[in-house]
């Protein structure tokens, strides 16, 4: 050990092993890309630090609308047995203060039912009693066994004043379940879009396309479709804008803009001047941080309600040079729609180039499409090549066969001399 030392310096050696360190590579694993709307249509965006809290006590109703089912049951099961609990405790004092329990406890036997005419709610001995009357009143059981009078106007001014609450409880309770019920996200859950977008070209030039369809036979009316793309940008003054939206078109041949979603459509924005992929490459779409949100909007037909559908493309999710296939079909008089090949694409031929550059020099397209063309011959110069083949090697195969299966002739001496042959 001392002789290496003297031979090597420990500095070249610890120089030596910081150096291979730094060749050795790196590997790190990708953090997943943030996405401002989920494909599922969530935002994905969290809210921190909100200081005024009562301001979603100000709007209580759209509060207990937008709580989980568990917490919402819970609360209005907390409201019933606190208003139950409350008023018995009312009806509890009402007959305290009017001398009801101690004459019941006085009293036994006949004499309890000359009671009847005297107290202020019959059959009210305890504060169980009274926790079961006040039960009776706000659901209206009507057991029959307890019962007012007409001795105690403040028992009547509490009759009334717990139907008030009973009714104000149960009416935000169905306006809440209905309200969570017939929501209209529940509704989007049938409008679907398709996994990946593609961009191709069409009618001569770049588009990029998408597919939505309605699983529901009940259709959504006056149904429109928008589209934003969000990505960061900086200003010239250098603030930076983490969600920068913008709108673009959409290629729609209908001046309304509305869309007539009976069966799945493809939807289409060409890529042109207006729009912010106007300079974006093939190459270039991988190194893009921008998302394509789309949105889908309209009116349930069976309820009247208006509902949004939502989802996202981010830059791995679009295919460029790719088409959708057709999945609507003719079949006896109806058409039929097959939702197996709804986000199923092809590879179409499409330049490689920006929109910018396919308007500036049209040839590339004429190019583009030529190439396609010579590979699509050759390509049907080798199936058919191949089908001779199969078909030469098949009716080889049979002549084979049928040659094996031929009767030889066998040839027979006679003693003359003659040759008889015949088959055996």
């Amino acid at each position: 050990m001392l002789a290496r030392k003297s031979i090597i310096p420990e500095e070249y050696v610890l120089a030596r092993i910081a150096a291979e360190n730094l060749r050795k590579p790196r590997i790190r694993d990708r953090l997943p890309k943030a996405r401002f709307i989920a494909k599922s249509g969530a935002c994905n965006l969290a809210h921190k630090n909100i200081r005024e809290q009562g301001r979603f006590l100000q709007d209580i109703f759209t509060t207990l609308v937008d709580l989980k089912w568990r917490h919402t049951l819970v609360i209005f099961t907390m409201s019933f047995l606190c208003s139950w609990l409350l008023f018995a405790i009312m009806w509890w004092l009402v007959a305290f203060a009017h001398g009801d329990i101690y004459a019941y406890m006085e009293k036994s036997g006949m004499e309890k039912s000359s009671l009847e005419s005297t107290v202020c709610v019959t059959n009210v001995r305890s504060f169980t009693s009274a926790f079961l009357f006040s039960i009776e009143v706000q659901v209206t059981i009507g057991f029959g066994g307890r019962m007012m009078t007409e001795e105690c106007p403040l028992a009547i001014t509490v009759l009334i004043l717990q139907n008030i609450v009973g009714l104000i409880i149960n009416a935000v309770m169905l306006g809440c379940i209905f309200m969570k019920t017939a929501q209209a996200h529940r509704r989007a859950e049938t409008l679907i879009f398709s996994r990946h977008a593609v961009i191709a070209v069409r009618n001569g030039k770049l588009c990029f396309m998408f597919r939505v369809g309605d699983l529901r036979k009940s259709m959504i009316i006056s149904a429109s479709v928008r589209i934003q793309v969000v990505k960061k940008t900086t200003t010239p003054e250098g603030e930076v804008v983490p969600i920068h939206q913008l709108d673009i078109p959409v290629d729609n041949p209908i001046e309304s803009n509305n869309i007539f979603l009976v069966a799945p459509l493809i939807i289409c924005h060409v890529i042109d001047k207006r729009s912010p992929l106007y300079d974006i490459s093939a190459t270039d779409l991988a190194n893009q941080d921008l998302e394509v949100i789309v949105i889908l909007e309209g009116v349930v037909e069976t309820t009247g309600i208006t509902t949004q559908a939502r989802t996202s493309y981010i830059t791995e999710e679009i295919q460029w040079g790719h088409r959708f296939v057709s999945i609507v079909t003719e079949e006896e008089g109806v058409y039929s729609v097959d939702y197996s090949k709804f986000g199923n694409t092809v590879k179409v031929a499409a330049p490689r180039c920006s929109a910018r550059e396919l308007d500036e020099k049209p040839s590339i397209l004429i190019q583009t499409l030529q190439k396609s063309e010579l590979s699509h011959q050759n390509s049907l110069r080798k199936r058919n090549s191949m089908r001779r083949n199969n078909s030469m090697r098949r009716n080889n195969s049979i002549r084979r066969n049928n040659s094996s299966l031929m009767v030889p002739k066998v040839q027979f001496m006679t003693p003359e001399g003659n040759q008889n042959t015949s088959e055996s």
